[in-house]
C-alpha cells in the first residue's frame, strides 16, 4: 500500500488478514482472544494519559515521541477492533453510524422536536 492509495475499511480488514495468515495466526483470532487483546490495547493507551492532567493531556501530541506512542496504540487499538468486526461479520461503520442515530433518539438536542417537555 502506498500513500496514494485510499485507505478503507475493507482494505485495511484485507491487510489484517493476510498479514494473519502470512504467520498462521488465523487459529488464535477467536473472539475471546481479539476483545482481549483489543482491552490490553486500550489499556495501554489509557496508560499514556493515566497521570497527565487535562492540560497535558490535550498537548500530548506536541512532543515527538509520545505523540509516535499514542499513534501506535491507537493504531493497536483499530487493528484489533477491526479483526474482531472481521470475525463476526460486523460492519464497524454501519454499527457506528445505527450507534449515532440511537444516541440521538436517546439524548435529543434540547429544545429539538425529540426533546421531552419539561415536567411541571
Amino acid at each position: 500500500m502506498t500513500d496514494e492509495d485510499p485507505l478503507d475499511v475493507p482494505a485495511l480488514q484485507r491487510r489484517l488478514a493476510e498479514f494473519a495468515a502470512a504467520r498462521n495466526w488465523q487459529p488464535y483470532h477467536t473472539p475471546k482472544n481479539l476483545v482481549a487483546a483489543l482491552s490490553v490495547e486500550a489499556s495501554e493507551l489509557v496508560e499514556i494519559f493515566q497521570w497527565l492532567t487535562p492540560e497535558q493531556s490535550a498537548r500530548v501530541m506536541d512532543d515527538p515521541g509520545t505523540a509516535h506512542r499514542v499513534r501506535d496504540e491507537i493504531a493497536d487499538v483499530l487493528a484489533y477492533l477491526l479483526q474482531l468486526c472481521e470475525v463476526l461479520g460486523v460492519d464497524p461503520l454501519a454499527a457506528l453510524s445505527a450507534k449515532i442515530d440511537r444516541n440521538g433518539r436517546r439524548f435529543p438536542v434540547p429544545g429539538s422536536d425529540l426533546a421531552e417537555p419539561p415536567t411541571p
